[in-house]
């Protein structure tokens, strides 16, 4: 008898672990073919908002204010918590220890909303990218999927939300190496031995995923330049202390305008969007028009060597970057940082005139990056992943530690970590069963 019973037993739990392992499997899926939609989604947008400009150059001076307007209004009224990056609502779920306030931002609605929302942002010129917002994306297509399945509650608590971020990031670059690092760099500062089967399964399934719709390619095209350390370190140490030192004001200010406006944001949420949707139009039309949207274009013209951009190109971007944030839009800082950081290394290169223009564009886009979200691994490889180019490796190395040691100097706090502090104010504190002390 007992023997039947632990048949019984054994068979109802190798029927639970298949159905785990499938709906495991469908969520990595849909997440590398949300991140492929998306991506495909973001590039024909960023083209319609182009068809505006090739009107008008002054037509954003309408079009983009009104737009933030109604993309800010969506989000308060149908999509709270979805604004902003995507990135600190998944760092701030990992923390969360009421499973109501975690479910509640990484919901399958907010998700939706994400993409749309950070589409219509792309269509009225707003300077935000995709990448962000595809972590989030991830993560909750991977939480609701495993909810839904009734996954074991240590998947629930960390697995399935840095799985879900780990293979956004890899499924939206075509870096799963990136992905993986950036999941245990920066979404869980540690690597825990339970999760990381889980992280490397969706990594590779998302990425797979994506690479039979998109088939095989490098992010920002290949770039073949070559700098050996010994003859780079003075500009290796250039665009590690400048650009690291630029990404950390830029974060510090980013988080000190973002706090200081909360009050305003919840009074006056349209007003602001009217005005930083002005503030966008306004650096757009002075900078020619290269501010806008993501700054993949640009960033890959100065890394492939096909082009040049004003000197101004690198603040202006900040600039209209910092504004886009501060609309309260859902847009992430990924893809426009990198873009900065580009722009930063071209000018750096007019100092070094017997070093590739390239080379140097790849020192600088990976110490702003690295100044700017403080994760010098995830910025390495990400660069190297994105252009294939393993030819940079020790100055890339060199200079993102340099720009992380500098930016920390600036910026005491990881940006995504405080920008996710407002959304663990909802969290509620966990139940106990021990009995007050009388």
């Amino acid at each position: 008898m007992r023997s039947t019973l632990q048949t019984l037993r054994n068979k109802v739990l190798c029927t639970t672990t298949w159905k785990i392992q499938l709906v495991f499997w469908f969520s990595a899926i849909l997440v590398g073919i949300a991140a492929t939609l998306f991506a495909v989604a973001s590039e024909h947008t960023h083209g319609l908002f182009k068809r505006i400009l090739a009107i008008s150059p002054y037509l954003p001076l309408i079009v983009t204010p009104l737009l933030l307007v109604f993309v800010a209004w969506l989000t308060r009224r149908f999509f709270p918590g979805a604004q902003g990056s995507g990135i600190p609502q998944s760092i701030a779920a990992l923390s969360m220890r009421d499973h109501g306030a975690r479910a509640a931002l990484l919901s399958l609605r907010i998700a939706a909303g994400k993409i749309i929302l950070t589409l219509l942002g792309l269509l009225g010129g707003a300077s935000i990218g995709r990448e962000g917002p595809t972590v989030h994306v991830g993560a909750a297509i991977m939480f609701s999927f495993g909810n839904l399945a009734k996954f074991p509650q240590h998947f629930m608590d960390r697995g399935l939300i840095l799985a879900g971020g780990a293979a956004g990031v890899a499924a939206a670059f075509n870096t799963p190496l990136a992905g993986i690092v950036f999941a245990i760099e920066e979404m869980s500062r540690s690597f825990e031995q339970r999760t990381s089967g889980t992280i490397l399964t969706a990594v590779v399934i998302a990425g797979v995923t994506a690479v039979a719709i998109q088939g095989p390619y490098t992010y920002f095209g290949v770039s073949d330049a070559s700098l050996p350390l010994s003859s780079s370190w003075l500009a290796v140490l250039v665009c590690g202390v400048l650009g690291g030192g630029l990404g950390g004001l830029f974060s510090r200010g980013l988080i000190c305008s973002t706090r200081k406006l909360a009050p305003w944001h919840s009074k006056f949420p349209l007003r602001i969007a009217l005005i930083c949707g002005l503030g966008i139009a306004v650096i757009g039309i002075f900078s020619g028009g290269s501010t806008y949207g993501t700054g993949y274009d640009e960033a890959r013209l100065l890394i492939t060597g096909e082009g040049e951009l004003d000197a101004s190109y690198p603040l202006m971007k900040l600039l209209a970057t910092f504004i886009s944030y501060l609309s309260g839009i859902p847009g992430g800082i990924f893809a426009p940082s990198l873009a900065t950081g580009a722009g930063m290394g071209a000018f750096f290169a007019q100092w070094f005139t017997t070093i590739p223009i390239e080379a140097i564009v790849l020192l600088g886009m990976v110490g702003y990056f690295t100044g700017v979200v403080q994760t010098p691994i995830t910025a390495f490889v990400i660069v190297l992943e994105m252009t294939g180019n393993n030819g940079m490796l020790l100055p890339l190395m060199l200079t993102a530690l340099i720009a992380q040691g500098t930016s920390k100097f600036v910026c005491p706090e990881a940006i995504y970590e405080a920008m996710a502090l407002p959304f663990l104010a909802t969290d509620k504190p966990a139940e106990t069963s021990e009995k007050p002390d009388k």
